[in-house]
């Protein structure tokens, strides 16, 4: 359980700044200097993330992993949103 505590905080520091990046995308309505394969390689980490508690360790900080991953999955969203409109534009 104590390890746990440590892998949660790591999660909300990288939670928290999730949603900064959304509303970044969402209102620039540009993608800027986002990586998509840096995006794809996150949520893919998170995907990892979750197999591991569902397989070896299922807690409460499984709800963490999900929740930064559908973060992940919302910028990546916005990714290609962002892009369909710069090739619309141009």
């Amino acid at each position: 359980m104590h390890l746990s505590i440590f892998e949660a905080l790591m999660l909300l520091c990288f939670g928290i700044s999730w949603p900064f990046s959304l509303w970044k995308s969402w209102k620039s309505r540009q993608n800027g200097s986002k990586s998509l394969i840096f995006l794809v390689l996150v949520f893919v980490g998170y995907l990892a993330g979750i197999t591991n508690k569902i397989l070896n360790h299922p807690d409460w900080v499984l709800a963490l992993y999900v929740l930064n991953a559908v973060l992940v999955a919302a910028d990546l969203i916005l990714f290609f949103r962002n892009r369909a409109l710069a090739k619309r534009s141009s």
